[in-house]
């Protein structure tokens, strides 16, 4: 017992993002991950699916000491697993699946997953199967852990991450039925579709339904495996009131417990390591730029970002270009602004007239590179909507007069992409200011990374990380706070970006001085987000799951 809730003796958390890069979900649990492992008598396991197989994936050390006598009496043809640690602080460890040998089960388990659960599989496309047949597949190795370790007197809990392993925790619930189950979702898969498609989420949301709206958008299968996770497991949690509200409405579950993301100071350099790492990043943002564009761009350039998934309006990628593009023409902008937008995309590889320049000794050049504004290569250069949006923004750095740049970075920063040659966060440390002015965002991690590196930044009431803002202030957060949390609605767009030119001219005038206090704010707000401050949400999701548990197993009975 901690604080009076009752624990786990072993946490299973699943998810496609566990040594596997890809989004906020990533963050959430590799921040999180030593916090947990700290927690007296918990034993935590981690797994992910198999994505690297026989090649050398960064993020994982495999030990094949590890559960040697599991694996070895389980071993066949299907059953493929990888244990070992994943390379973060706290090296948790890790099992690694391959489902792919399961694909012959594949419509046994969507027939018995209609039979069980009524979940409807038969719309599915895209990566519908690879998800819920991984599911399936951990739902086998929890199952087969548990019977070779474990016993009905263990106290589990599983808990699944996003609607990609819910199949495993309807699989744990009948199989292993002593164990409490949690699914959180991160962003309802039909709340995200409406606000993708283009449709006004909140000024009708009260008249939306889940179901019928996945049947308008053809999402029906991921919201149907979403729905009925949600519906079935123990205990049901998402990352914010926001999100709450919407899986009330569009899934038809009240939610159990709000789990929201923390982060941890682990990956924020101190003292004159982090002078030294932003004076470096300042210097290759300035370098890259000037190498594309030829300009004479000022030392003291207001550097401005802007990063995360690629989803235009959801994260608020057009509006922030719109800004660039007034902000570009706003008389009272009085330096040099340089706008990242750093944003992976389908990005072939670096570009080699960038690589040469910025190779050479020479610090200034005659004239500029074609597509003086992006630094990697694009597949789709001509249909690439942040592209296009820069293009028909006029932003596309041909105009020397120019005192905005917009810079598109469309890779994954992991420190070998040929032009930065730097992790993300030795980019991101270089900024000045960012924006991420969100439609649609359940939590929104880049402005809370932005804030954990001491970056004044401008976010809105539609993420919940900006309203968790205005819950610590007691008020609207403003640019002095550190963080300026913009109002957004249905029909507020170019309102909202008059809003955030004006305060990003405001900010580029203010002293030396005054931006200083600025940082220290924000880094002290990005204190109170720390894990320590929200773990114990997680332990009242474990006592709740293995209550609820009990209860119906009692029940039952």
């Amino acid at each position: 017992m901690k604080n009076n809730l009752l624990l786990p003796d072993y946490l299973f958390e699943i998810s496609w993002e566990v040594c596997n890069k890809v989004g906020g979900i990533y963050t959430v649990l590799s921040t999180k991950a030593e916090t947990i492992s700290n927690i007296e008598g918990l034993s935590a396991v981690y797994i992910g699916p198999d994505l690297w197989k026989n090649k050398q994936n960064p993020l994982f050390t495999e030990d094949r000491r590890l559960w040697k006598k599991w694996r070895n009496s389980v071993a066949d043809d299907k059953f493929k697993v990888r244990c070992g640690y994943w390379e973060i602080p706290g090296r948790p460890k890790v099992i690694l699946v391959d489902y792919t040998p399961y694909f012959d089960e594949k419509e046994a388990f969507y027939n018995r997953l209609w039979n069980e659960y009524h979940v409807d599989s038969l719309h599915a496309y895209g990566d519908y199967d690879d998800s819920v047949l991984f599911g399936y597949a951990v739902g086998q190795v929890i199952e087969s852990f548990y019977k070779y370790y474990l016993t009905d007197k263990t106290k589990i809990v599983v808990q699944a991450h996003e609607w990609q392993s819910g199949s495993a925790a309807l699989y744990i619930k009948k199989y292993i039925p002593t164990a409490g189950t949690i699914f959180t979702t991160h962003a309802t898969s039909i709340g995200r579709s409406i606000a993708s498609n283009g449709k006004p989420l909140y000024d009708y949301f009260e008249g939306y339904n889940g179901d019928q709206m996945a049947s308008e958008l053809n999402v029906q299968s991921k919201h149907s495996i979403e729905k009925q996770s949600a519906l079935n497991v123990d205990c049901f949690t998402t990352v914010s009131e926001l999100t709450a509200r919407e899986c009330k409405q569009l899934i038809e579950r009240d939610i159990d417990v709000i789990l929201e993301n923390g982060f941890e100071k682990d990956f924020v350099p101190t003292g004159s390591e982090f002078e030294k790492r932003r004076a470096m990043a300042r210097a290759a943002r300035l370098r890259v730029a000037r190498a594309l564009t030829a300009d004479e761009i000022s030392d003291d350039a207001l550097i401005i970002g802007i990063g995360g998934r690629m989803e235009m309006r959801n994260k608020g990628i057009d509006l922030f270009l719109e800004v660039m593009a007034r902000l570009n023409a706003s008389p009272d902008l009085n330096r040099d602004v340089l706008a990242f937008v750093d944003v992976p995309a389908w990005s072939d590889k670096e570009r080699i007239d960038l690589q040469k320049r910025l190779n050479s000794e020479e610090n200034s050049w005659t004239s500029p590179l074609v597509n003086p504004y992006l630094t990697h290569d694009l597949c789709n250069f001509q249909d690439d909507a942040i592209a296009c949006s820069i293009r028909n923004l006029g932003l596309a750095n041909y105009n020397g007069k120019n005192k905005v740049k917009v810079i598109y970075v469309p890779c994954y920063l992991k420190g070998n992409d040929g032009i930065f040659d730097k992790e993300y966060y030795d980019v991101l440390i270089g900024n000045d200011l960012s924006i991420y002015p969100s439609y649609y965002e359940p939590w929104g991690y880049t402005p809370l990374e932005s804030a954990a590196f001491h970056i004044p930044t401008i976010t809105t009431n539609l993420a919940g990380f900006g309203l968790w803002v205005n819950s610590v202030l007691g008020r609207r957060g403003e640019i002095a706070d550190g963080v300026e949390v913009v109002e957004r609605n249905d029909s507020n767009y170019f309102e909202s970006a008059d809003v955030i030119t004006k305060i990003i001219c405001t900010f580029a005038q203010i002293s030396e001085k005054e931006v200083a206090k600025c940082r220290e704010k924000v880094s002290k707000l990005a204190d109170r987000a720390l894990w320590k401050s929200f773990i114990n949400n997680y332990l009242k999701a474990y006592d709740f799951a293995l209550a609820a548990a009990a209860q119906r197993n009692k029940t039952e009975k």
